[in-house]
């Protein structure tokens, strides 16, 4: 797995994840059977929606006769889970439990009896009227108070906390992430709906918790460009057939291999998040990096020092013929650049590799940014 660590640097739940692909829940479809028959080809399996309270289970029974969807029907949630659970056992998938509970300490009594060998996904995503009506699914993002206690009783039993909502639903999708990253949640699992790149670039913008983007991204092209605004990685649901997944592993693993930074960010002047920071050169002009810094609190002078310290004793510090002195201010290796393209060969650096610098300077940006996690208003 270290291969995979070196390609992606992706790690969930203490587990490294083989690719950026997960596979999204489908309600009495995706189970352990279902991720290990395509286990070849993702990092990571959020299986379910299992619903875990009476309430929950008596909406799953009710919307399974009724005949809407398809629904996980069983009596005992935790002999269920622990069945699942099991039948991964000797995979290298990371697993997440996604799940349905009308209260706190329903998820809590599971993450109590299950452990913290999983991820346990918080569904505020589903939208059929029992669930809802049970106090779950997209109840939660209308009711946000509740979702963060969710969030918060989960953390308190020590486990990786996912939070699977849908774009567009909460009154404001941007301070819903904040907050759940003050609450303590480890991941948000957006399903993007018609908001596409642009409300997947705010939540990037807002917090620094691992983003999978979810919704109709079935091929590299879409894949790349969810990245490229913002995702750590992607999720498949309805078109998660082994072929699709087998080309679009191939692709990101191919793409990673050849350009060395498979979700760089697009340039800030072009429409990147915040991550493209790490491509700005010095604020000298009118441009996109101005308005920027001012909306992340950071003067001019403190994104000076903080590049040039970041670069410092690295192989990004040279470039004296770069149109700024140093290579810490050079563009995306898309972008054509003579000079820049120079200085690499003069340092003996591969595209490849300045691209990988260029991702360590940005985690350090991104550390320095999100350096302090809002207060946690438990009220």
């Amino acid at each position: 797995m270290m291969e995979s660590f070196e390609r992606f640097g992706l790690i969930i739940n203490d587990t490294v994840v083989r690719t950026p692909i997960a596979l999204a829940s489908m309600a009495g479809i995706v189970d352990a059977d279902y991720a290990l028959a395509r286990a070849p080809h993702i990092g990571a399996a959020f299986i379910g929606g299992y619903s875990i309270d009476e309430r929950t289970i008596t909406a799953a029974r009710e919307i399974a006769r009724a005949g809407e969807r398809k629904e996980f029907l069983y009596d005992d949630p935790v002999l269920e889970l622990t069945t699942q659970m099991n039948r991964m056992k000797g995979s290298d998938i990371v697993l997440g439990l996604n799940l349905r509970g009308s209260a706190p300490e329903s998820f809590g009594a599971i993450a109590d009896a299950l452990g913290d060998s999983v991820v346990y996904e918080i569904d505020a995503h589903c939208r059929q009227k029992p669930m809802t009506d049970a106090g779950c699914g997209e109840h939660f993002l209308s009711h946000p108070k509740e979702l963060l206690n969710v969030v918060r009783t989960l953390k308190g039993a020590g486990v990786t906390v996912s939070v699977k909502m849908r774009a567009g639903v909460a009154a404001d999708d941007r301070m819903l992430a904040k907050k759940l990253w003050s609450a303590g949640a480890d991941i948000l699992h957006v399903d993007l709906m018609d908001s596409g790149i642009a409300k997947l670039r705010q939540i990037r913008n807002s917090c620094p918790l691992m983003l999978i983007a979810n919704n109709s991204i079935s091929s590299f092209d879409a894949a790349k460009e969810m990245f490229s605004h913002g995702a750590d990685l992607v999720s498949l649901a309805r078109k998660s057939d082994k072929r699709t997944l087998a080309g679009l592993d191939a692709a990101i693993t191919r793409y990673t291999d050849e350009q060395g930074w498979y979700n760089s960010p697009k340039q800030l002047c072009r429409g990147g998040d915040i991550r493209a920071l790490t491509f700005c050169c010095m604020p000298v002009k009118d441009c996109p990096l101005i308005p920027t810094l001012k909306r992340i609190g950071m003067t001019k002078e403190e994104f000076l020092a903080l590049k040039l310290g970041s670069g410092k004793n690295t192989p990004l510090e040279g470039g004296q013929h770069t149109c700024f002195g140093s290579l810490v201010w050079c563009c995306k290796m898309s972008s054509p650049c003579m000079f820049r393209d120079m200085t690499l060969q003069q340092e003996n650096l591969t595209g490849k590799e300045y691209m990988r610098l260029k991702r360590e300077l940005s985690d350090t940006i991104m550390g320095r940014v999100f350096h302090d996690v809002p207060h946690d208003d438990a009220g």
